[in-house]
């Protein structure tokens, strides 16, 4: 089947794709310095993205790192941020969505480091768009992207277990023989890594063999272009979700599950899989024979080294493996929307003591108690996406409603990564929440639902 040409891509809470027709290859390589043969890294894990620390001209970001994207760009600066971009000129990019498209820079000249490598001569493409806010959408820091640039320098180890990451100049790294690993031929086009997987659908004896973009800047476990052959009716074998944030708007799809996904000796069961809708994509130029994308709910199970020079990478299976693939069963998208006055009290004891002035020990105490008023300034979080008749949909809750509690506790007391963690927990959990609709609060109560 016929696939998507698609540049940067990001994949974030439930999906998020980037598309712009005027990135090209950036000229800047990384290298580390003379004598040194590999060096490593600490990241975040969020949402089953990696968030590592870049820094552009000086000043550090936090950038997600992303096999399926080939130029770097920043798409999201706080206004506390601040950097310098050398060489700009303006540029146009189109997306992913139901938009037109956008403006942005392209920046040349710039200098980019990542733990001690080093990249002179970096090409970055800047875009403002507003509603692409990661950061708001994610609960921590997201200011860019970069992938290509980086990992055709390298051989990288990502260990989604530990949350380090090592790399090593090619010409040093030999492999080690692992029982738990399997090695796989990576084919490239554009630049973008592809490898072929064998899947099978629920109560179907066929299996197809799909190719797929190794994409760990996806955070669904895998996505298909073409529907044919694994939605049914009857039974249905599907549901309508909200799939993440594009560059030009927000893109829909299905969820599904796959039976079976074989590669090598790995096999895993009752994989999810989402199908973006045809009116997100159906713009974009056509190139390759390519069925889909794999995302992290995939690669975290494993520790992935990614060999870009000899167009290999290695899996090596991890504690993660046989965790059951979840998904949102609440039905709520949750976003970081600005801040609230929040007050805190506390009651609190002050205890005085009294000496003997001739033995100096404590012969008396005096007990003060008094309460501890804070003003605090936290984030508020709002519902912007709910599924039809979704656990959350039916318990009363609409977008633009806020929360303010869950279970009894202060949202702001959540990470918005937890909150989507909660959410994608276990059957039948038991959620409580405090919402504020205007001036009115009520109390909703649902458990999560299994749809798949």
């Amino acid at each position: 089947m016929k696939a998507l040409k698609y540049i940067p891509k990001l994949i974030i809470l439930f999906g998020l794709l980037l598309y712009a027709n005027t990135l090209v290859f950036s000229q800047g390589s990384f290298r580390l310095p003379e004598g040194d043969k590999k060096d490593k890294i600490s990241f975040n894990l969020v949402n089953n993205l990696v968030i590592i620390p870049v820094e552009v001209n000086g000043t550090t970001l936090s950038f997600l790192l992303d096999t399926g994207v080939k130029s770097t760009i920043i798409f999201s600066l706080d206004k506390q941020d601040s950097v310098e971009l050398k060489s700009t000129k303006p540029v146009n990019l189109r997306g992913l969505g139901e938009g037109g498209v956008l403006k942005g820079l392209k920046s040349e000249n710039n200098v980019l480091k990542i733990g001690d490598a080093v990249s002179e001569d970096h090409t970055i493409f800047v875009i403002f768009e507003s509603s692409l806010n990661l950061s708001s959408r994610m609960g921590v820091s997201i200011n860019g992207i970069v992938g290509l640039d980086f990992f055709k320098n390298f051989i990288v180890k990502t260990n989604y277990r530990t949350k380090k990451i090592k790399f090593y100049k090619p010409e040093t790294y030999s492999y080690r023989k692992c029982r738990r690993c399997d090695i796989f031929d990576l084919h490239f086009y554009k630049d973008k890594p592809y490898i072929d997987f064998v899947v099978q659908l629920n109560n179907a004896k066929k299996q197809d063999t799909v190719t797929l973009l190794l994409d760990s800047g996806s955070s669904d476990a895998m996505w298909l272009f073409n529907t044919k052959g694994f939605l049914t009716e009857a039974p249905k074998n599907y549901f309508e979700d909200f799939l993440g944030l594009g560059l030009s708007g927000h893109i829909y799809g299905k969820r599904s599950r796959l039976k079976k996904v074989t590669a090598g000796d790995f096999e895993l069961d009752d994989v999810n899989v989402a199908f973006p809708n045809k009116e997100a994509t159906e713009n974009l130029e056509l190139y390759i024979e390519r069925d889909g994308s794999l995302g992290g709910d995939f690669l975290k199970r494993f520790t992935v080294t990614m060999d870009y020079p000899n167009k290999k990478v290695m899996l090596r299976r991890n504690s993660n493996y046989k965790d059951p693939f979840n998904y949102n069963m609440s039905g709520l998208t949750l976003e970081h929307d600005g801040v609230e006055i929040f007050t805190k009290k506390s009651n609190n004891r002050e205890v005085k003591n009294f000496r003997d002035e001739f033995t100096n020990k404590i012969d008396n105490a005096s007990f003060n108690y008094f309460t501890r008023t804070e003003i605090l300034l936290v984030p508020r979080y709002i519902v912007v996406e709910i599924r039809e008749n979704s656990a959350a949909e039916k318990s009363g809750i609409i977008k633009g409603d806020e929360i303010l509690k869950i279970n009894g506790k202060p949202a702001h007391e959540y990470k918005l990564y937890d909150l989507n963690a909660m959410f994608s927990s276990e059957e039948g959990k038991k959620i409580d929440l405090e919402v504020r609709r205007g001036d009115r609060v009520f109390k909703v109560r649902f458990r999560l639902e299994k749809v798949l």
